[in-house]
């Protein structure tokens, strides 16, 4: 059976493993039955062969086999880090990031945001997004979950970020400034030889309106290198996805390597 399940905590070979109430709810809508063979992943960089033994009323247990390697993660670790667009557009980039290979996701308020979030608003809107992530590495094989960070506003996440060291990955804002380069001519991070220390590229993106100059100055001050997708002006929910998926083609190449 072609099902994979997101279960959070430690697995171990050889052992029997209760489902926790999601994925359990999950595998009985899928009618699952004693004998079949799940995968579990936790995020970890593994997929872990599980076999049913019991299903009760709400619950099922089964019996984990040796791990399998995850071959699906990108070379570069991107994290994006964006405006957040307002309405359900939000979540459709939170799960198309997670298709194409994010490492985690830092929501932002901005100037021009539309969509303002704080307290424990903005956190419910934290794991509903989180929940989305896993959801859609459970669909398209990814064996690691991005990170959803917690909502901040611009100018405090800018106010974290250490110093800009050159050549330790690349740091790019979106920008529709004429001046701004094009991503082909961008030095390349290469990527490291150990997943321990994947190269990694932080890319900022502004909210319906775009950055204010103010802003976009502040991120330069940063150091963010100006970068442009194009004669089009792209949605808030599209720019940063055209940016994810040109880095998860372009990582593959060998020459970009």
């Amino acid at each position: 059976m072609n099902l994979r399940l997101y279960v959070p905590g430690p697995l171990q070979a050889g052992a029997a493993l209760a489902l926790p109430p999601g994925a359990a709810r999950h595998a009985q809508v899928r009618r699952v039955q004693p004998g079949d063979v799940l995968w579990l992943f936790n995020g970890s960089g593994s997929d872990w062969p599980a076999r049913v033994l019991t299903i009760g009323r709400h619950s099922v247990e089964v019996h984990l086999g040796d791990p399998v390697p995850g071959i699906s993660e990108l070379p570069l670790a991107v994290t994006l880090a964006l405006g957040m667009p307002a309405n359900d557009r939000m979540d459709t980039l939170v799960e198309k990031a997670a298709e194409l290979g994010v490492a985690a996701i830092q929501p932002l308020v901005c100037e021009r945001s539309v969509l303002r979030l704080a307290g424990e608003r903005a956190e419910r809107k934290r794991e509903h997004w989180q929940a989305i992530a896993e959801a859609a590495c459970e669909q398209c094989g990814r064996t690691e979950v991005p990170l959803l960070h917690p909502v901040v506003a611009l100018p405090t996440w800018l106010s974290t970020l250490k110093p800009a060291v050159p050549g330790a990955g690349l740091r790019l804002v979106l920008s529709l400034h004429p001046a701004a380069r094009a991503l082909p001519a961008l030095p390349w991070p290469r990527a490291a030889a150990t997943a321990a220390d994947v190269a990694a590229v932080l890319a900022l993106s502004g909210p319906e309106g775009g950055l204010s100059p103010t802003e976009e100055a502040a991120a330069q001050a940063a150091g963010f290198t100006p970068v442009g997708l194009g004669p089009r002006v792209l949605r808030a929910d599209t720019a940063p996805l055209a940016l994810l998926a040109w880095f998860a083609v372009h990582s593959t190449r060998p020459e970009t390597g």
